[in-house]
């Protein structure tokens, strides 16, 4: 699975490129490594059909307490309960698109609820990059583009955005929203499922997830240009740090399926995060994604030269000795290793950095800031030191 799917590069909206309907432009699904013999037995069945066909088959197969199918007019989440009360079914299909569903959220809670610890779920949805590949195949440039720009504020802005989100799905059903790959991910790890398998294939984006876990108890995500991120700060505190949003929606919750299969590179970022959109690259690129947090420095959060606010996923890949200083400390908007005449890459010489500027700083805190920072400006403007 590892060199099938992420040696490739994802385009656009963090997706394989899609040419062909009907080609299969992702990784092959794999299922050798599912433990259950009859869902893997049926999957490996399943592989080499179409979506039609996979659904044709489905429904002529006997149900069982080990297979459960949700059916296309199953989209509300007291559905789902009442459809499989008493099932506990070890594999559980969703015939209707995800990206169909309104209350998609709480309809992938209550398929958690509904399934024992390491049942499967199969599902799939049309997504965004696949959406604007078929509509500039069909029509002409300069109208596909214009279809393309409409399509992606009415099916993708519209459906986020809380003025308009009932209207929308009033007047489509929903039937033609618009999430993008990550968001899919995102979605199904934040409901305590993790991604066994991905593929692209029929013109949508399937995948096969695994319930690991209980859904996470946090606010729902939302589509704003300014996000919240829940970040370690000092004591070990939980502070909540304000960004311009760089990445897809639901971003947050893929990051351990992304550490799992890739590196980390200088900075202690990911290679080729497929997560960062197209404005947040840009943003990144000018240090803006940031600005936001200055309002952290007003409340005595943060403080201008520090160590990086981590989340508690980063911060579990630090060493106890390096977590034991950063909480000794605010964190700060301009990172140590920007200093640095040869910036770090990997997350050890990260660490190294800033277990150097940390004992210093706690040795002589105003000395220690006043060479960083004029350390950082000058590697910022004469050596184009940039953000990721």
């Amino acid at each position: 699975m590892k060199q099938g799917l992420f040696r490739l590069k994802y385009e656009l909206d963090g997706e394989t490129p899609y040419t062909e309907r009907g080609s299969d432009a992702g990784a092959k699904l794999c299922v050798e490594n599912i433990e259950n013999d009859e869902v893997r037995n049926m999957l490996q069945h399943m592989a080499p059909m179409g979506y039609k066909e996979k659904l044709a088959w489905l429904i002529d197969q006997p149900q069982s307490s080990t297979i459960a199918i949700l059916s296309m007019g199953a989209d509300n989440p007291d559905t789902v309960r009442r459809q499989l009360e008493q099932r506990s079914p070890d594999l559980l299909f969703i015939s209707r698109p995800l990206h169909t569903i309104e209350l998609l959220d709480k309809y992938l809670y209550a398929a958690n609820a509904a399934l024992p610890d390491g049942a499967y779920l199969w599902c799939h949805s049309m997504t965004a990059v696949l959406r604007r590949k078929l509509l500039l195949e069909k029509y002409k440039r300069g109208i596909g583009d214009l279809l393309v720009l409409t399509n992606y504020l009415w099916h993708r802005v519209c459906p986020k955005l809380k003025l308009t989100h009932k209207l929308y799905f009033a007047i489509t059903g929903g039937k033609k929203r618009l999430m993008n790959r990550v968001e899919m991910i995102g979605r199904l790890y934040r409901a305590g499922f993790e991604v066994v398998d991905e593929k692209f294939s029929d013109g949508e984006f399937f995948v096969v997830a695994r319930k690991v876990k209980e859904p996470m108890n946090d606010p729902e995500p939302t589509g704003s240009p300014l996000i919240r991120l829940r970040r370690i700060g000092k004591g070990g505190k939980e502070i909540v740090v304000y960004k311009f949003r760089t990445m897809y929606a639901y971003s947050e919750y893929v990051q351990p399926y992304i550490y799992h299969y890739q590196s980390l590179e200088r900075g202690g970022k990911f290679k080729d995060d497929y997560r960062v959109n197209f404005w947040g690259r840009f943003l990144r690129k000018v240090w803006l994604d940031e600005l936001p947090m200055v309002w952290n420095m007003i409340k005595g959060e943060l403080k201008l030269v520090g160590v990086r606010p981590l989340s508690r996923q980063y911060f579990s890949l630090y060493t106890p000795e390096i977590q034991e200083l950063r909480i000794k400390t605010k964190p700060g908007l301009l990172p140590p290793f920007y200093y640095e005449a040869q910036t770090p890459e990997t997350i050890e010489e990260v660490q190294e950095s800033e277990k150097r500027y940390l004992e210093a700083y706690l040795e002589a805190p105003f000395k220690t800031d006043w060479k960083y920072f004029w350390g950082i400006v000058g590697n910022i403007l004469f050596h184009r030191k940039r953000s990721k």
